[in-house]
């Protein structure tokens, strides 16, 4: 990675991310990390691609500004060639079961012997070590060993509904690139990579730490109680509403003013959870009465935190979202896009390009050095041929 001043494709620009992380985590991750200016090279099975390229937009919407590049890491020729992109990279994305990478001739120690300052990062269910390490599955159960569902044990239905957010996903692609940014700070300092270990179980646990810490220390598992002005009201009109007084007095008071509940207004919050289906059957019936715009306006103007339940059309279309540009436009006519939500200042960044066809890349692999007979000797890689960045268009 070559440091630079601030450009105009973001502060990963001269950055490459080698990747073998399909579906949703690895990609997401790295798409982030694109969106900073990264060259993201995507490895992908010949022929079938990505699995995500088959569940219809998936691909599209996780792939934007990225290179692909098609082989069979069953071929040792492949592996050959893999193991040559990896020498070019500061960072390798992988999400297979763990020991795959190494079956592959691809894992962590074979790699950082002839390129040290490679960032490698491994997202799995449960982490490269443990009783679990092997067990297959997708984020419903992530969610649900690491007690992110614990408030659905109680529920009577035989069938319980899962939960519409793939929460391990997004969480553990947050801490995959989180990792990945952490290893290339420290290698600024080092000059040696690391291994970053990551499990979307543990992901789960450590955002549940509020929770869980209390538990660990002796103390009893809190089952948050309703606040009534925490929560979703239709109106008059069958809109919902979503009001958003978590424990703050002052709010409430003002929120029971505007709706013409002011003999409850004075209620603290421990009262307010003790009458908490009173009061939500007073709040529901006063909400009722007009529709959803009249108490939006009413509430902006008086001051209490509430916000309509948009539907993704509605989000979109949203004038916060117009104001700030939050959808953006890929280059070429390839469609629109959301943007990240970190705003940089000191970078213009290009509008990026559509996700890239399948193997649209595959000249790359033809311009990388020959491997390095001292591969496992942990002698450094020799300078490999320059490969231009990619532009905002891919080809």
């Amino acid at each position: 990675m070559t440091m630079t001043a601030a450009s105009g494709r973001g502060p990963l620009d001269g950055t490459r991310i080698v990747t073998f992380a399909p579906l949703y985590q690895g990609p997401y991750a790295t798409m982030l990390l694109a969106d900073l200016g990264a060259d993201v090279i995507v490895v992908e099975r010949p022929g079938t691609g990505d699995p995500a390229r088959a569940q219809g937009a998936m691909f599209d919407a996780l792939n934007r500004g990225k290179r692909s590049v098609t082989l069979d890491l069953k071929r040792p020729e492949d592996q050959e060639a893999a193991l040559r992109l990896a020498g070019t990279a500061d960072v390798l994305f992988e999400a297979y079961r763990p020991g795959t990478m190494e079956r592959f001739g691809l894992g962590y120690p074979r790699l950082s012997a002839f390129n040290p300052g490679l960032v490698y990062v491994s997202i799995s269910g449960f982490g490269q070590a443990g009783p679990y390490r092997d067990r297959p599955g997708h984020d419903l159960m992530f969610q649900a060993v690491a007690g992110l569902l614990d408030g659905l044990c109680d529920r009577p239905e035989t069938v319980i509904p899962p939960p519409d957010l793939e929460a391990g996903a997004v969480v553990g692609a947050l801490y995959a690139a989180l990792g990945a940014l952490a290893g290339l700070l420290g290698r600024a300092t080092t000059g040696r990579g690391t291994h970053v270990d990551m499990s979307t179980h543990e992901a789960l646990l450590a955002i549940l730490t509020l929770r869980l810490e209390p538990v660990l220390n002796g103390g009893p598992v809190e089952t948050p109680g309703r606040e009534p002005g925490y929560g979703i009201y239709r109106c008059a009109d069958g809109l919902p509403l979503a009001l958003g007084i978590g424990f703050e007095d002052h709010f409430w008071t003002t929120l029971c003013r505007a709706t013409g509940l002011t003999g409850h207004a004075e209620l603290r919050q421990a009262e307010r959870l003790a009458r908490s289906e009173e009061l939500v059957a007073d709040l529901a019936a006063a909400l009722a009465t007009r529709p959803r715009a009249h108490w939006q306006e009413t509430f902006d103007r008086v001051g209490v935190p509430a916000s309509p339940v948009h539907r993704l059309r509605e989000a979109l279309a949203d004038p916060q979202v117009v104001a700030r540009g939050t959808v953006g436009d890929l280059a070429d006519g390839g469609g629109h896009y959301v943007r990240q939500p970190l705003r940089l200042s000191g970078y213009d960044t290009p509008a990026p390009a559509p996700a890239p066809h399948l193997g649209a890349h595959n000249a790359l692999l033809s311009a990388q050095a020959p491997t390095p007979a001292s591969a496992s000797a942990g002698r450094a890689l020799p300078p490999t041929t320059t490969i231009d960045p990619p532009g905002v268009t891919a080809s």
